[in-house]
């Protein structure tokens, strides 16, 4: 069982605001709680694009499980850890669960069903793969991080929390760009063009959508392929705009309109002029 947290680009602007974005793995189960927070610009992983056997091969590796294993009680929390015998079986309960599901979704793909419905029969015991950028975090990490949380969910605001206050950050100008999964590298051979990071700001997206520089299969994806996937991205309708929110620059008032800013405070979400303008 897996929950971690990976600073993927940490940036500060001249206002002195600071804008992360992580990259985590966690158990699928806890995701439901994640998504409640709205100041958090998320892409995630999803159950419809990974391969059937890539993600049996992952349960089968690391299956989620519990990181405490509580006895029964009244209410939200377990306080209690069960006996060491009534935990030991439930524990073998729990695996069994996990290659029960394996079976039968192994038995699905067998019938020719879609990844779509056979990779839910696998959810209980998978992870979940997510980037998140945001400016705000006081509120989840005061929520998140306190005893009667769910156990899980405590340990990946802990992990996030380390993640950030570790992080090297770089200081950008009103006409930077934060741009995650894009690397300094890449930034420099885009300097000198009408439009220095226009194309970079599509690579960036196209990479937070697949939560990654690799693609679904597992290899790494080629500049011209994560060029083709922003693109048709951007030009889908409806729009889908989500992995375009990870991308952004320092909010100048009086140039910027403010809800420019959407979910974040002191930066400018890429999503926001990309609606506004097309």
């Amino acid at each position: 069982m897996t929950i971690t947290a990976t600073s993927i680009l940490a940036s500060i602007s001249n206002a002195g605001k600071r804008i992360d974005t992580l990259l985590l793995r966690y158990p699928r189960f806890i995701h439901a709680e994640f998504m409640t927070h709205r100041q958090f610009s998320r892409n995630a992983s999803s159950s419809r694009a990974i391969p059937v056997e890539r993600l049996i091969a992952d349960v089968e590796r690391d299956p989620a499980a519990p990181v405490f294993w509580g006895k029964n009680q009244k209410g939200m929390q377990a306080r209690e850890e069960m006996s060491i015998h009534d935990r030991s079986a439930t524990e073998m309960l729990w695996h069994d669960g996990a290659r029960y599901a394996v079976e039968t979704a192994r038995l699905m793909s067998g019938h020719a069903a879609h990844k779509q419905i056979v990779n839910r029969v696998l959810e209980p015991f998978s992870h979940i793969n997510v980037v998140v950028t945001a400016t705000e975090w006081d509120n989840f990490f005061a929520l998140r991080d306190r005893e009667d949380a769910q156990p899980e969910i405590r340990a990946l605001a802990q992990a996030m929390k380390a993640a950030i206050s570790a992080a090297d950050t770089q200081h950008l100008y009103s006409d930077q760009w934060h741009l995650p999964f894009v690397s300094p590298e890449e930034i420099r051979e885009h300097q000198g063009l009408t439009d220095p990071t226009g194309n970079l700001r599509i690579v960036s997206a196209a990479r937070c959508a697949r939560t990654s520089y690799l693609t679904h299969d597992g290899r790494p994806s080629s500049l011209a392929e994560d060029l083709a996937l922003g693109e048709r991205l951007t030009r889908s309708r409806p729009f889908h705009a989500s992995p375009f929110e990870h991308s952004a620059s320092p909010y100048v008032p009086g140039f910027h309109d403010e809800t420019d800013q959407r979910n974040f405070r002191g930066w400018v979400q890429n999503r926001a002029l990309m609606e506004k303008y097309q």
